[in-house]
């Protein structure tokens, strides 16, 4: 008589307490968390794009924000980044140079937009007619050495022949943030700012501005890259694609960063 194995019923609770368990470790393994380094022009809608990545993703973000320049030195100095968000194209260029980043991850995220802002309305007119009239005691800017939003503001008083008689008026702030923070708060009646810091949906969220035309500053082309220290992270590589995602680029767009220049907005 053939024998009759009878097989013991398997413990389901303690059987899906063990699988629960290993999943918990394999996700575990498998999320990682990425440091970046964001120019300071960038982050609202980078709060914003890190909060939709880690929705959809088990890896989480570490933020950081400066001015280019600052967040160059803290890099070339051995801060922990693994990804940059620069606000121009040449210090993501020069880490690559310097070997600290992997040239071929270098993209543009971005282009960004400047606008001449007051915090008061109807102080800044729609054709920037406020810098011929000079009607103002202080007008901020970000610092031109260090970000790349200060050096346009620069060719833009240039550019309409204002910037000799606009300088002992000037503030600097050390990076776009406290330029904001000096207009915002009154300190200064006007500056120049990133669009994203006072646009949403193509329309001033407060006060009163003029986008200031593409044809009188060089192109804010902003580029990010992989640092050589995120190279081996998969949520450095994971954050870098879900960048480049549609979701992404419609958080950008309700910034007012654009993916092309538009030279076509004449200036009157």
């Amino acid at each position: 008589m053939a024998q009759v194995h009878v097989l013991k019923p398997l413990n389901y609770l303690g059987a899906s307490a063990a699988l629960a368990v290993l999943l918990t470790l394999s996700t575990t393994i498998a999320a990682e968390t990425v440091s970046i380094a964001v120019a300071a022009n960038f982050a609202a809608p980078m709060a914003r794009i890190i909060e939709a990545f880690e929705a959809g993703s088990e890896h989480q973000v570490q933020l950081s924000l400066g001015s280019s320049g600052k967040l160059y030195a803290q890099i070339s100095h051995g801060a922990p980044f693994e990804v940059f968000f620069s606000a121009d194209q040449l210090v993501p260029s020069k880490l690559a140079q310097a070997g600290l980043a992997l040239t071929a991850t270098q993209f543009t995220y971005a282009v960004g937009q400047l606008v001449l802002w007051s915090a008061a309305e109807d102080f800044v007119d729609d054709k920037g007619q406020v810098l011929r009239l000079a009607s103002f005691d202080k007008l901020a800017i970000a610092n031109p050495r260090l970000a790349p939003y200060g050096a346009a503001a620069v060719e833009v008083l240039e550019a309409l022949d204002r910037f000799e008689e606009v300088k002992a008026r000037l503030i600097m702030g050390e990076n776009i943030a406290q330029t904001y923070h000096f207009v915002s708060t009154g300190n200064a009646d006007l500056g120049f700012v990133a669009a994203s810091q006072v646009m949403r949906d193509g329309k001033l969220t407060a006060g009163s501005g003029w986008l200031v035309p593409q044809s009188l500053y060089t192109p804010i082309y902003q580029d990010a890259i992989l640092l050589k220290t995120g190279a081996d992270n998969p949520a450095a590589r994971a954050f870098i694609d879900f960048v480049k995602t549609p979701e992404a680029r419609r958080i950008m767009a309700a910034y007012a960063y654009v993916q092309q220049v538009d030279l076509t907005r004449s200036v009157d």
